[in-house]
């Protein structure tokens, strides 16, 4: 960032206090030595929390399913679906995208090592690390840097150029929820600028076969090979499978949607990433990001993105850290003045649900004085 620079000049709902560079640059060294202090103290207790958690998703999996193996009875159908949604959502949440940031390589163990871990979801591990680990991580909420900034087709934001298709896009937002790992599967091979042409067919032709190949794969797993195995539990188990992926996605879209998409989050030029600096960076993801109340089992639930503040400051961090963190990163931005964006999940979803409906119109545009939205 440049040194006369701040940071982007946008109304807030909220406002947080414009600082100078110097307030800048000190607010990103008390960020770093919070990162550095808890690095540091890594160690036995995370090693043990991070292989219960693999074992929770191992055994809830395979109860969940074998109870869906029995499921011409209601209550094991109802048992067996409910378990294998949990144990697809701990897998996805707390597990694998936890995992795939490298949050545990300080381990050392092949079963969790971030560049090579692969989850129970239809998106390829190297896909979803180009798309979020990077792509989001770096530019979060940079406007034509982070394409999970409406993802391609939904406009949430002021500043997104209006179509007329974005007037059913409420409904096209209920479809990415209930198929939302198809979505997330196939993101990042940019369908959206394919069309458009500003992405070659080529490139296209070259990034899909590992991407089809995951999707594939995921497909015959839960719609073929375990309901064939069934025998004639076939129904039960297909559509035990169909509601567990219902459950999974409606629940991670949810999630993910209030940690980006609420009224008080915001978008910024391109601009910002001229010589921007640590603490500029660190004030972005802050801006740019959501946090959720509750208790220790929604946090859980959440794979403790209910806390993406703090997993958009430190994402190599692991995520069972991020709740006593909050507290100093709340307290930290209080004495700096800045807005720390969190609440219930109904009253952040609310909020999303309003972005979705408002921005379907092309009344709202970026001319506007509106909070980034």
């Amino acid at each position: 960032m440049h040194a006369t620079q701040t940071l982007p000049d946008v109304v807030r709902r909220r406002r947080s206090r414009t600082l100078t560079p110097a307030q800048i640059e000190a607010f990103g060294a008390e960020l770093d030595a919070l990162r550095s202090e808890v690095l540091d103290s890594l160690g036995e207790r995370e090693a043990i929390y991070i292989r219960r958690v693999q074992a929770i998703v191992r055994y809830s999996e395979i109860g969940g399913r074998g109870l869906l193996f029995a499921g011409w009875l209601p209550p094991a159908w109802l048992a067996g679906a409910g378990l294998l949604a949990f144990s697809k959502i701990v897998d996805n949440m707390e597990l694998g995208h936890n995992v795939m940031h490298g949050q545990y390589d300080w381990m050392n163990e092949p079963s969790l090592r971030g560049d090579t871990y692969e989850w129970d979801h239809a998106c390829d591990g190297d896909a979803w690390r180009h798309s979020h680990n990077y792509l989001h991580h770096a530019f979060t909420n940079v406007q034509g840097k982070d394409r999970d900034i409406g993802y391609g087709f939904l406009r949430l934001f002021a500043s997104q150029p209006w179509q007329p298709l974005h007037l059913v896009q409420a409904g096209v937002a209920v479809g990415l929820a209930t198929f939302f790992q198809w979505g997330i599967a196939l993101h990042d091979l940019e369908l959206d600028e394919v069309v458009r042409g500003r992405v070659p067919l080529d490139t296209l032709r070259r990034q899909a076969p590992p991407v089809l190949r995951k999707v594939l794969r995921q497909f015959a797993k839960d719609y073929a090979v375990f309901p064939v195995l069934a025998g004639p539990a076939f129904l039960p188990v297909l559509s035990g499978n169909l509601a567990a992926n219902l459950i999974r996605n409606l629940w991670t879209f949810g999630i993910i949607f209030c940690g980006h998409f609420t009224a008080d989050a915001e978008t910024f030029p391109a601009t910002v990433l001229e010589d921007e600096s640590r603490g500029a960076w660190y004030l972005r993801q802050i801006r740019g990001s959501s946090n959720l109340t509750g208790g220790p089992t929604f946090h859980f639930l959440t794979g403790n993105l209910s806390h993406q503040i703090e997993h958009h400051l430190y994402p190599d961090v692991p995520a069972m850290r991020y709740a006593d963190m909050a507290e100093r990163v709340r307290e930290i931005c209080a004495r700096y003045e800045q807005h720390y964006n969190t609440g219930s999940f109904w009253s952040q979803f609310a909020t999303v649900v309003t972005r979705i409906v408002k921005y379907s119109f092309p009344t709202w545009s970026a001319a506007e004085p509106t909070a980034a939205g």
